[in-house]
């Protein structure tokens, strides 16, 4: 299915840009005219995804981020957040409940379980030395007038 709408926006990996992101991918969601609820989730997605790039992705390095939003007819958005910071190892280890990188930040590992829990749909890909692609996909609910 083809996008309605599409975004993409690039940010330097600082941690005082996850509001932005959150912002900005909330005011492009607007379209669908979700509830409060649903928008509250998008935004709770976007701060995870990004903060893991932030944190785990380039370590707090210097480097870019990268968020894709698409607006598709059938009430949905994509959001892509893309990192070309370490990469990740063990995919399917990193999504495990508690699992963390940076421990000796205070890290609970939660993130991709938060994401996977406000979100209908997550895939995650990476390569070790390449970076992480997170892609996200909710459906927003019809409103009745």
């Amino acid at each position: 299915m083809k996008a309605i709408n599409e975004i993409k926006v690039q940010f330097p990996s600082k941690s005082v840009n996850e509001g932005f992101a959150r912002a900005v991918v909330s005011s492009f969601a607007a379209q669908l005219d979700p509830t409060i609820d649903e928008l509250a989730d998008i935004k709770t997605a976007v701060s995870e995804g990004v903060t893991n790039a932030i944190v785990h992705g380039y370590r707090r390095e210097s480097g870019i981020i990268t968020i894709t939003a698409r607006l598709y007819e059938d009430r949905r958005i994509q959001l892509t957040i893309r990192d070309r910071g370490c990469g990740i190892a063990d995919v399917h280890k990193a999504m495990e409940p508690c699992y963390t990188t940076a421990p000796e930040e205070e890290r609970s590992g939660m993130g991709f379980t938060i994401m996977q829990t406000f979100m209908d749909k997550l895939r995650v890909t990476s390569k070790p030395g390449w970076g992480t692609r997170v892609v996200m996909e909710k459906y927003i609910g019809k409103r009745e007038n």
